[in-house]
């Protein structure tokens, strides 16, 4: 798997499954919205620690910098 998100689009997908969790989990977001909130949480929370979307492969954007020869 080769890399195709930079941090800054990690920390965003990151801070929004914290508080997609937080939603869902202080009761403000019940049944199957919430759980349809924590599994896309999940998703991004899952793809900014591996730092690779496979949706970005299929639509061709790569936010990872591009590494200096």
């Amino acid at each position: 798997m080769k890399k195709n998100m930079g941090n800054a689009d990690r920390i965003i997908r990151t801070l929004i499954a914290v508080v997609a969790a937080y939603l869902y989990f202080s009761g403000t977001v019940p049944g199957t919205l919430g759980i349809v909130l924590v599994v896309v949480a999940a998703v991004f929370l899952l793809t900014s620690l591996v730092s690779f979307c496979p949706l970005y492969t299929l639509v061709g954007l790569n936010t990872c910098p591009a590494k200096k020869a």
